[in-house]
């Protein structure tokens, strides 16, 4: 028998803590990471979501009350408007991502889309998506158009 030697087996470990810094994520892995963290964010802020849909539709007084916020701030000025409305971005990423991702979960799963290529191509699309319409939003938003 000839000796030949076996090539040694990969070895598949979980990562420490300490590999964090170093460890190479693709992209679906950040695409699944952020859906966890966008639903999480959207239950999170929900009694936020509620008071802005309650005040925005209760009466027009509290109408106004809603955009003055977003505008001055509340509690006389020591709240400027300008966090609330990065909160309001904040949900509005969130719930842009957690849509695109559910879709591109949902095609994954209808067409059974499940190639090392499609999941890349189809989480940059997340991504792109995702941005894009948050900063199309973000830009209304704060109104610079």
């Amino acid at each position: 028998m000839a000796d030949t030697a076996k090539p040694p087996r990969p070895v598949y470990r979980n990562i420490h803590i300490t590999d964090i810094r170093t460890y190479r994520l693709p992209v679906a892995g950040f695409v699944s990471i952020l859906h966890r963290v966008s639903g999480a964010m959207m239950f999170l802020l929900m009694p936020f979501i509620i008071w802005m849909f309650d005040t925005s539709v209760s009466s027009e007084i509290s109408y106004d009350q809603f955009t003055s916020v977003f505008n001055v701030g509340c509690a006389g000025g020591a709240v400027p408007g300008w966090f609330f409305k990065l909160i309001a971005l904040a949900l509005i990423w969130g719930y842009l991502h957690h849509f695109t991702a559910g879709v591109r979960h949902l095609w994954m799963d209808l067409t059974h889309s499940v190639t090392k290529e499609q999941g890349k191509s189809s989480a940059v699309a997340t991504m792109v998506i995702s941005v894009g319409l948050t900063v199309i939003l973000g830009a209304k938003l704060f109104g610079l158009f």
